[in-house]
């Protein structure tokens, strides 16, 4: 099993990656956001990856952070979602978004995704939510600042960072959306919505 490769990179497109390590040059299925993490073509970079056979093909993929490759793990994991149905999610939000739409129950969120309908979403959300209830650290997995490997996740609001910690901390999505209700989270930061939100929720800040 293949776990990691770290090499030139020589070749890349917004899904697929060449390493060349060695002299070997290893394609790789990738996310958008893995893509956007990327160095520049010449320069050095370490993928995490993951090898999948299938009937008449082996393929690898290759992810940004080992994080962002557990969370594909749970995606395939799903049934009837393979690669790249995963890759696309992962190509729409970064690993702790796809966390918080779970964890949240976020239908359209999930629908958001290219090539994902309704029933896909309620069955992503269904199986997914028990699994990543045991995957605490990915609500706050984030991407290295630069590529060897780089990118960043699209910027989440202090509000949404507060939702994201609340659910993390095992309340329901129930309890996050009153606790926080009224906030719009401009000019707060992220401690102050917790702190408002558990004396909502009759806990010590």
């Amino acid at each position: 099993m293949i776990a990691q490769l770290r090499g030139t990179l020589v070749e890349a497109t917004p899904s697929v990656a060449v390493l060349d390590v060695s002299g070997i040059g290893f394609e790789l299925g990738i996310s958008g956001m893995t893509a956007a993490a990327l160095p520049q073509l010449g320069e050095e970079v370490r993928l995490f990856t993951r090898m999948r056979v299938g009937n008449d093909a082996v393929a690898l993929f290759g992810f940004a952070t080992a994080e962002e490759r557990t969370m594909f793990d749970r995606l395939i994991g799903v049934s009837s979602v393979g690669p790249r149905l995963a890759l696309a999610v992962l190509s729409k939000y970064s690993v702790s978004q796809v966390f918080s739409i779970v964890m949240a129950e976020d239908l359209a969120g999930m629908s958001a995704v290219s090539g994902v309908g309704k029933k896909t979403a309620q069955r992503l959300i269904l199986e997914l939510k028990g699994s990543l209830a045991k995957d605490r650290e990915l609500a706050v997995a984030d991407v290295p600042a630069s590529g060897r490997i780089p990118v960043a996740r699209p910027a989440s609001t202090p509000l949404e960072d507060a939702k994201a910690a609340l659910l993390s901390m095992g309340f329901s999505p129930q309890e996050t959306e009153l606790a926080l209700d009224g906030y719009d989270g401009e000019g707060m930061r992220v401690e102050d919505l917790l702190a408002a939100a558990l004396k909502r929720l009759g806990m010590d800040a």
